[in-house]
């Protein structure tokens, strides 16, 4: 007989127990998904991150036969709406307008990581019972919601509709390698003046004199670590008005996730002055973090785009996804992909407005979609250039 409980924390589950349901091809090299794994949900745990005081308080759902886990799903119980990228705080501002009350809510996600992966983790037969179990929890304990952000697409095409499940389509930009040999081979495929704009963008933050460097594993030093925290609470500090990380984060990553991790520091001298820090996935770079204490020219753009994508040629990666928004994104070679999330709305007649407003923007990001990739940079789109 297989039971449902919802943890008070991932750390009440083996690591071993969880990878083999999020990423069991790590039994032959990386995982698909890094951010699934325990050790990054658990750093996000055990740095502070997440839990008492940061709006994502970690209730991680399982199925168990005896003690065996069968599936399970990262869900948060949320107080906010920061850090999820699936913007939200319009439908929580007409319910409580309403009067309502949207917080607190569910959320199956990873924090703060747009990134898309399996949000049900185990064999495809136990979604369907994950999904009801967490709705049940939703509707028993009064909450407003329930949300399954940046899963997969067979996810949401499998599970709309259960309960009166809604499916949103949102959007990204993502570079995809088309077989390119070497940067030079990419540029090749572009528009000629994409692939001269690009160029004198390389050239312009290259200009600078500062030496940049791509670290992962053991290269990358604790010392690094402490000049990404200043560029990434800069950063934080005006996008979000504080970092979502912690610096025990960083700590954490680097102990279990170096391996997993592309740090590209630009320095001037011996000393950084900015950086990117990106996930390696099996077959995809993530970009995730940028940030400096020193502005130069183009160096955001070779930093987070341009040596995303040398490294990702230089190791045979299919993609490099460069998180959310960004439609510059666009002319450097990203192109617009579908995102899908789940949501389940407790109020009967909020959740029939929410799936008008669904309809119209699944019709409107479609058409961005066709729109942005026809006047994209390849040379198939020259003659609109």
């Amino acid at each position: 007989m297989a039971d449902l409980t919802l943890l008070d924390s991932l750390t009440g589950i083996a690591a071993p127990d969880w990878d083999a349901l999020a990423a069991p091809e790590q039994a032959t090299g990386r995982p698909i998904d890094p951010f699934t794994t325990h050790r990054f949900l658990s750093a996000l745990e055990s740095s502070g991150s997440t839990g008492p005081g940061t709006g994502w308080q970690a209730r991680p759902l399982v199925l168990r036969e005896g003690a065996r886990l069968l599936a399970a799903a990262p869900i948060y119980v949320k107080t906010h709406s920061q850090g999820e990228y699936i913007f939200d705080h319009g439908w929580a501002d007409a319910l409580e307008r309403a009067g309502g009350r949207y917080y607190p809510k569910l959320q199956i996600a990873v924090p703060f990581t747009p990134a898309t992966g399996r949000r049900f983790l185990g064999p495809d037969e136990y979604r369907e019972t994950l999904l009801r179990a967490a709705i049940g929890i939703t509707a028993q304990n009064g909450l407003s919601s329930l949300h399954a952000t940046f899963c997969t697409a067979e996810e949401a095409n499998a599970l709309e509709g259960i309960e009166g499940t809604l499916h949103r389509i949102t959007q990204q930009f993502h570079w995809e390698n088309r077989g390119y040999a070497s940067f030079e081979d990419f540029l090749s495929d572009l528009a000629s003046r994409k692939r001269k704009m690009i160029r004198k963008e390389r050239e312009t933050a290259r200009a600078s004199g500062l030496t940049i460097r791509a670290l992962t594993g053991d290269q990358i030093e604790p010392r690094h670590w402490d000049a990404f925290w200043a560029f990434y609470q800069d950063t934080g500090s005006r996008k979000w008005g504080r970092p979502y990380l912690t610096r025990a984060a960083f700590t954490a990553f680097h102990d279990t996730m170096r391996d997993d991790m592309l740090l590209i520091l630009a320095c001037n001298g011996d000393r950084p002055v900015a950086g990117a820090l990106n996930f390696i996935g099996r077959d995809t770079l993530f970009g995730r973090y940028w940030g400096c204490i020193e502005d130069h020219p183009c160096l955001h753009f070779e930093l987070c785009y341009y040596q995303a994508i040398d490294w990702a040629i230089a190791h045979r990666l299919s993609r490099v996804e460069a998180g959310a928004q960004g439609e510059h994104k666009l002319a450097r070679g990203y192109l617009p992909v579908e995102t899908h999330s789940l949501h389940w709305i407790a109020d009967p007649g909020f959740r029939a407005a929410v799936a008008r407003y669904l309809q119209a923007e699944r019709r409107a990001v479609g058409q961005e979609i066709e729109v942005l990739t026809a006047y994209g940079p390849f040379r198939r789109c020259e003659a609109r250039d």
